[in-house]
């Protein structure tokens, strides 16, 4: 009764919550950033982008449930959920299944956890080695703001209990300015980290945005400059006299021995993975055997990967660094009947079985551009 006797595949599109990206007067012109990252002709337009949502259903009836990422190949989902009707999924390799795509990787990886969760009666993060803490601190997060508008975002998520916020920015976004307005709104009440995604592309750009800015209320910076310059990222923890992060992010093609480079030369002081649950839990070991910490990261999801992260973060022993757990603060909605449950800036790991959710089948409906099935 564990055989798979059909999937079925929802596209959807959710639309981002009025005002929760960039302010008004911030316009993101840069096209190709937004490519890179398959946000459509603006980096705002990334909730617009489509997802999928996955159910897979045994012959006994029972359903596990997943969710790729935005812009999925749908040629590439309907070839795999071909691939997967017919199989018992107690015998398939849980740590390699036959899915070469990692947009569509985790959809699989997510749905068939949930229902082997479900037959054992434990919560996914038991299959993944077991739980080290229950909830998992969060960032408040936005994307690019003026500086009043910054002070307001981060005061808003000091409220709620986070302990830090995540800012995105651009070499056009005065920092300074940002950091400065939340000092005087917040206090020491907030830690920030701010992620260029790169776009500071090198160490002379960063020294530059980052004059006067005050060490203490920086929690650290994210891929400030290119991948590739891994001595400037050491140069620059060194130089600035503050914490730098790595992002590893495999569903952009990035590979999990791209860490390596980074681990042997010391460059950084802790790592944001996001990626398939396994290999994630793999970094993350290596990462804690380097004494550095890691976060759980996303690309501003819906709830079904959202909850798959928080899994993964209560998995991964050094998991300590706030995560990217923060849909809520962005999306209109997550499609879950009961929606991530958040105490004083921490989200609550789901402790029935499986992932410890359920789709809302309304919303599900209410956002659908189309289906597929195999079986």
């Amino acid at each position: 009764m564990t055989i798979i006797h059909s999937i079925k595949a929802t596209e959807v599109v959710v639309p981002a919550k009025p005002g929760s990206l960039n302010s008004e007067e911030v316009i993101d012109k840069d096209a190709a950033f937004a490519q890179k990252f398959l946000t459509g002709e603006r980096w705002t337009e990334f909730a617009n982008q489509p997802k999928w949502i996955l159910e897979i259903t045994l012959k006994n009836g029972l359903t596990g449930i997943g969710e790729t990422y935005r812009s999925a190949s749908k040629e590439l989902l309907y070839e795999a959920m071909q691939t997967f009707v017919g199989q018992d999924i107690l015998k398939l390799n849980w740590r390699r299944l036959p899915v070469n795509d990692q947009r569509i990787y985790e959809a699989f990886e997510t749905a068939v956890l949930d229902l082997v969760g479900k037959l054992l009666n434990v919560p996914v993060a038991q299959l993944l080695g077991g739980a080290y803490r229950d909830r998992i601190d969060c960032f408040g997060w936005t994307g690019r703001r003026t500086p009043e508008e910054a002070a307001q975002k981060a005061y808003e998520a000091m409220q709620k209990g986070h302990k830090a916020f995540k800012f995105k920015c651009s070499d056009e976004d005065p920092v300074r300015l940002w950091t400065e307005e939340i000092r005087k709104k917040c206090g020491d009440g907030i830690k920030i980290l701010l992620d260029p995604n790169q776009r500071w592309t090198d160490v002379a750009t960063t020294l530059k945005l980052m004059e006067g800015v005050e060490k203490d209320i920086m929690l650290g910076l994210e891929d400030p400059i290119l991948h590739a310059d891994v001595e400037g990222f050491k140069y620059l923890r060194d130089k600035l006299g503050i914490p730098m992060y790595r992002h590893i992010s495999l569903p952009y093609t990035q590979d999990i021995r791209d860490m390596i480079a980074f681990v042997r030369a010391d460059a950084v002081d802790g790592y944001n993975f996001n990626g398939s649950a396994y290999n994630c839990v793999l970094l993350a070991e290596i990462a804690h055997l380097e004494g550095k910490s890691c976060w759980r990261g996303s690309e501003v999801d819906l709830g079904i990967s959202e909850t798959m992260g928080l899994h993964i973060a209560a998995a991964s022993v050094n998991c300590t660094v706030p995560s990217d757990i923060f849909g809520e603060l962005v999306r209109e909605d997550d499609l879950l009947v009961q929606p991530i449950q958040f105490e004083k800036g921490s989200a609550l790991v789901p402790q029935g079985a499986g992932l410890g959710i359920e789709l809302d089948r309304a919303a599900l409906e209410k956002y659908k551009i189309s289906e597929m099935n195999a079986q």
